[in-house]
């Protein structure tokens, strides 16, 4: 009898053969690199099969949220916006709202779309719901560049995310482009210093064995510096996100991304 197991390697031998052949070049867009370039075969090959890659769960659970009716409007997501209409939308997050008078990132504006038409209460961030559902509407953006505002109103935004990227913190006494600008390809831990690209979010952390926001990420980062890390959803992290998101513009939508 074949055991599930063999299966599955057999399943992984062919998925990295279908890696092997895909196009690296679309992961590079002048001189910016997706995480996916810093990876194995094998984690690459995880991430190209979408019968291997854990993320696809996440993804699942989002389409059954996205069709399931709730709060006291008794509307579901897909009351209001076709699938269709989602292609594109998570490429241009964070962006700047006027109505808020600041930032908003994806999982925020889908928050919002529940408090005030679904009339439901928001989902905790980080919480498997609302990961799901961001992961949901970014895979509908799967492939497309990229693209986030960064002129009028956004400006200030952007350029306190600058500064952040750029400050050194923590008791290491490090920033970000220490790592991810200056040694860029070196070993850490056993681990490929990438660029810090966030186009494959909310992404599947094999360490952590589940998927995870940008903002976890960024809190992870702070807390591996030794430096506090701030709030999900802070005006910190929404400046920072601005800014990463632009260092990896016209890089392609990868959600459910597989990283180590």
């Amino acid at each position: 009898m074949v055991s599930v197991l063999s299966v599955l390697a057999v399943l992984a031998v062919v998925a990295e053969g279908a890696t092997q052949e895909r196009n690296l070049d679309s992961y590079e867009v002048d001189g910016r690199k997706s995480g996916y370039l810093f990876l194995g075969p094998d984690t690459r090959a995880l991430q190209d099969d979408e019968f291997l890659n854990p993320g696809i769960f996440a993804i699942e659970k989002g389409r059954q949220l996205w069709n399931q009716a709730d709060g006291a409007a008794d509307l579901s997501c897909a009351s209001c916006h076709e699938e269709d209409d989602m292609r594109g939308v998570a490429a241009r997050y964070p962006q700047y709202d006027e109505d808020r008078g600041g930032l908003v990132n994806l999982e925020l504006r889908i928050n919002e779309q529940r408090t005030t038409h679904m009339q439901a209460e928001p989902y905790p961030y980080e919480s498997e719901e609302l990961l799901a559902l961001a992961a949901y509407v970014s895979y509908q953006s799967r492939g497309m560049p990229l693209e986030v505002d960064i002129d009028g109103p956004a400006q200030p935004y952007f350029e306190q995310g600058r500064e952040f990227y750029t400050t050194r913190r923590g008791q290491l006494d490090l920033a970000c482009t220490h790592c991810h600008d200056d040694h860029v390809g070196s070993h850490l831990r056993g681990d490929v210093i990438s660029q810090g690209q966030i186009n494959g979010f909310p992404f599947y952390r094999l360490m952590w064995n589940s998927t995870a926001s940008r903002h976890r990420m960024f809190r992870w980062c702070n807390t591996s510096l030794r430096a506090e890390p701030y709030d999900y959803g802070s005006a910190e992290y929404l400046s920072l996100e601005l800014y990463v998101a632009w260092r990896g513009r016209g890089l392609p939508m990868e959600a459910p991304a597989v990283r180590r």
